[in-house]
């Protein structure tokens, strides 16, 4: 920027020869104008290093961090011992997975505000412990209509198939794996019946995504009765810590980063009467009507309508959920926290 060419160099030697006031002036006047922008530049220099410090000095701290790791953790009512090495790093790589996946793990503490209080009575009741809860949001994100890419659907993810064996009748006008306490109560069969065969919960749990008979091999082949000592598919792997993360999470959000308040959460719509029908429905639309709803709005208190009509060949009995109209307005001191410590405070 400040170089001089040869030839300007030349021309300047010739004025210093032809008039020595003039070459001196010349001189004084290109060493003033080589100062002045010399101190620019390096004002400008400074002011940028300025610029840039006090941006750094302003910008704020991610808040990306690790998780902690707890020592144990107590599922089922058994502790489980998380310091062992191996048990460690599976669990760090759940924590992170779930810290770290904001969207489904705020939105899954917001849906388990309306569920657990529909899910806890029917486990208590059926003898299964209150920490399957977890299994059942692992497997649908706490989205009651949530189907896999398998054809798994429901809050406990049933196939057709499974969903049949154990009672739940599944068909395109009637899918009861989108009942919410129908399909809780055959989930629990199958947990019962897992937990006679294998004597562990943690083992249930495994049985429950990868199948009694892939869980009952691989105990006979490695000569360990618990999952958490086996080597097991991938999946299945990391399902049984995932399940011990989101307990972890679920116990206290806001220490792991979700602040959310009551109102945050997703309320209970209450249930103003119960109808039951027992024959040919022509339109669920009419139904909804008549009871000053949309079919949508009948729809999502009673998930398993797969319809706009219902033959109902074999004359089957249904409870019809019928949600208080004027619930389903928001209204956010409705809400109350299932859970206290899920709540910032």
């Amino acid at each position: 920027m400040f170089e001089l060419s040869s030839q300007k160099i030349s021309d300047s030697s010739y004025f210093v020869m032809k008039n020595g006031k003039i070459s001196l002036l010349f001189i004084i006047a290109l060493i003033a104008m080589v100062s002045v922008m010399s101190i620019n530049a390096t004002t400008r220099t400074q002011t940028t290093k300025s610029n840039d410090e006090k941006e750094q000095k302003e910008q704020k701290p991610t808040s990306n961090f690790t998780p902690e790791i707890p020592s144990s953790i107590t599922f089922a009512g058994e502790a489980i011992d998380l310091t062992q090495q191996d048990r460690r790093e599976r669990m760090d790589r759940e924590m992170l997975s779930f810290c770290y996946s904001h969207i489904n793990t705020m939105l899954q503490i917001k849906r388990a505000n309306r569920l657990f209080p529909l899910i806890e009575p029917i486990l208590k009741e059926q003898g299964i412990p209150s920490d399957f809860k977890y299994l059942m949001i692992i497997e649908c994100n706490g989205d009651v209509e949530a189907r896999s890419t398998a054809g798994a659907a429901g809050p406990w993810q049933f196939l057709e198939k499974t969903g049949k064996e154990y009672g739940l009748e599944v068909n395109g006008e009637v899918d009861e794996r989108y009942n919410i306490e129908k399909a809780t109560v055959a989930a629990c069969k199958y947990l019962k019946e897992s937990y006679e065969e294998f004597g562990d919960w943690l083992t249930v749990a495994a049985s429950y995504n990868t199948g009694k008979a892939n869980v009952r091999k691989r105990v006979t082949a490695q000569k360990e009765n618990k999952a958490i000592d086996l080597v097991l598919l991938p999946e299945t792997s990391r399902y049984i810590f995932r399940l011990l993360a989101v307990k972890t999470v679920f116990s206290n959000p806001p220490k792991y980063g979700f602040m959310l308040k009551e109102s945050d959460l997703y309320p209970i719509i209450p249930i103003a009467k119960t109808i039951t029908i027992d024959g040919a429905v022509a339109s669920w639309a009419d139904v909804a009507k008549e009871h000053g709803l949309t079919y949508l709005q009948l729809h999502e208190a009673n998930p398993w309508i797969r319809n706009t009509s219902m033959t109902n060949k074999n004359g089957n009995r249904y409870n019809i959920k019928i949600p208080d109209v004027k619930a389903l307005k928001y209204e956010p001191s409705n809400t109350k926290a299932h859970n206290r410590y899920w709540i910032a405070e």
